[in-house]
């Protein structure tokens, strides 16, 4: 006969959780599924609790939340980057999607949550019980052929092929089949993984193709807000090019005309000072980087676009934001337009310039 004590039907035998290769989500989800029980008559000898394994040897107790602190201005997304070295991005964007990332005790899950001096960032390991559905990303409009999200910073569209993790892409599709198992989403442009802002994808092969193939006819407005470096001379103007791709994957301008493809960028200063200067971008051409290649191209990279000569990480992130997309609607042919706020981190330049 097996002696063996056998735990009770429909409890679970509580498992020592490996702390040099479990994450501290997974940490505490195993605490808080598998914590043994004790008898009152053992709870009352003693005021302290232990923990037993499966083979009744005492576990070591779980870690306690990790508490950060603040110091100055960021998102979110970017202060666990660079304060969490212990944890992968993904892994960071895990805690975020199940709630298990705290400013001052509020569950929070936007990658661009603006954070300010003197608040506290905790990393709890238990789930919030309100599993949000989409995480950096909301929803500004859908229709039956159209859906206009508005994206973090942080976020990828759409995943390459060695890419695996969580993209605007892949919740949009969970999204409409949750209503429509059949329902799917097409690509119809991109913003890159660290630029924020205003997109949108189709909900049929057919608007796709329709919005793809009039894409300079359909779009009436596409504005963007860049944070660069230094103070332009011009503050209104107009860069020109051609663009090409190295075997990097990195755009450049060809000092050649007719060689590669034709990119027109229109900006115009909002604010400025010795340091930064905050411009408003209209694409008339909307090639890959084209904003971040020409703002190198004419000097003032834009902050924290290393890939593209800058040097500043003044607010954690791409001071890239997409502001506006304005377009005729694939179906109606009604003009529907779509604004996001300026990103608070992008005036943290300024603010000393104010005061």
């Amino acid at each position: 006969m097996d002696n063996k004590r056998r735990p009770a039907k429909g409890t679970k035998s509580y498992k020592q959780p490996n702390t040099r290769s479990t994450t501290l989500s997974e940490q505490g989800a195993d605490y808080q599924a598998n914590r043994p029980r004790k008898s009152a008559d053992n709870r009352r000898k003693s005021g302290e609790r232990t923990y037993k394994n499966s083979s009744g040897k005492p576990a070591s107790r779980p870690t306690p939340d990790k508490a950060y602190n603040v110091n100055e201005p960021s998102e979110l997304l970017a202060f666990l980057l660079s304060n969490v070295s212990h944890l992968s991005r993904n892994s960071i964007k895990s805690l975020l999607a199940r709630g298990q990332v705290l400013v001052d005790g509020q569950a929070i899950t936007a990658y661009n949550y603006a954070l300010i001096p003197g608040q506290t960032i905790t990393l709890s390991k238990v789930k919030a019980s309100d599993k949000p559905e989409l995480v950096g990303l909301s929803i500004l409009h859908e229709d039956d052929d159209v859906i206009v999200i508005e994206k973090d910073a942080g976020l990828l569209s759409v995943a390459s092929p060695k890419e695996n993790e969580m993209t605007a892409y892949r919740q949009l599709m969970a999204h409409v089949r949750s209503q429509d198992p059949n329902g799917r989403i097409f690509v119809v442009h991109r913003l890159d993984r660290d630029t924020s802002g205003v997109m949108m994808f189709a909900k049929s092969e057919q608007v796709q193709q329709t919005l793809q193939n009039s894409w300079q006819d359909t779009v009436k407005e596409r504005t963007y807000v860049a944070l660069v470096e230094g103070a332009l001379k011009k503050p209104e103007g107009t860069i020109t090019s051609w663009l090409k791709e190295s075997s990097t994957l990195k755009m450049y301008s060809s000092h050649f005309p007719n060689d590669g493809q034709h990119a027109i960028t229109h900006y115009k200063t909002i604010e400025s000072n010795r340091n930064f200067s905050l411009l408003e971008v209209n694409l008339e051409t909307g090639r890959k980087n084209q904003i971040r290649v020409h703002m190198e191209d004419i000097g003032h990279p834009i902050v924290g676009d290393k890939k593209y000569g800058s040097k500043s990480k003044i607010i954690g992130r791409l001071g890239l934001h997409a502001k506006v997309i304005a377009f005729m609607h694939p179906t109606s042919g009604q003009l529907m337009r779509f604004e996001s706020k300026i990103p608070k981190s992008f005036m943290f330049p300024f603010r000393q310039s104010h005061s």
